[in-house]
């Protein structure tokens, strides 16, 4: 840390941070699944007050939609923070939202049961991003001459390899030519 630093991070570092987490994940399919589980566990145990009337929306399988819901949290998270499964996550999220509607009050009142099933299709669609044209450069910038896998930059013809030095007749080790193996 320099003199003129304060000491503590800004607003615009942990945003900047958030996004770049965000970037790598399917964000947007694992908040769409969780927000879909919660109104599918929520719905069956809830009562609503009207006056002085309270409505029981309890139905004889709470305990299906409580485990469907907690799944469907459960999927919604493991998209973020698993990300490497999020075609499995996004196939039983569309699965356990189509198997609530006769389970859980028509899906949470089709309203979990469409963010789910449209988390679970964001899931299933989503790719990572590729690397922008600026930030290959960056990586790529000076190859070294050592690394014989080096790709050239873009629009560069690539000059002729520095000749090997051929390795004895009598030399049928391993060990021969720098520990290198070839096939021609």
């Amino acid at each position: 840390m320099s003199a003129e630093t304060t000491g503590s991070r800004g607003f615009t570092y942990w945003r900047l941070r958030f996004r770049a987490w965000r970037g790598n994940r399917p964000f947007w399919a694992g908040l769409f699944t969780l927000v879909g589980g919660v109104p599918i566990m929520y719905f069956p145990y809830a009562n609503l007050q009207l006056g002085n009337v309270t409505l029981a929306m309890s139905t004889t399988a709470g305990a299906g939609s409580l485990i469907i819901g907690v799944l469907l949290v459960t999927l919604g998270l493991t998209m973020w923070f698993h990300h490497v499964v999020k075609t499995f996550a996004g196939i039983a999220a569309i699965l356990l939202a189509l198997i609530s509607i006769p389970v859980s009050n028509i899906g949470g009142f089709v309203i979990g049961f469409l963010f789910a099933l449209f988390g679970g299709a964001l899931a299933v669609a989503w790719v990572p991003a590729k690397p922008r044209r600026g930030d290959q450069r960056k990586t790529s910038a000076a190859p070294s001459g050592d690394e014989p896998d080096a790709l050239p930059e873009e629009g560069t013809v690539p000059g002729p390899r520095e000749e090997e030095p051929a390795a004895a007749a009598t030399e049928t080790t391993v060990d021969a030519n720098g520990g290198r193996n070839s096939a021609g």
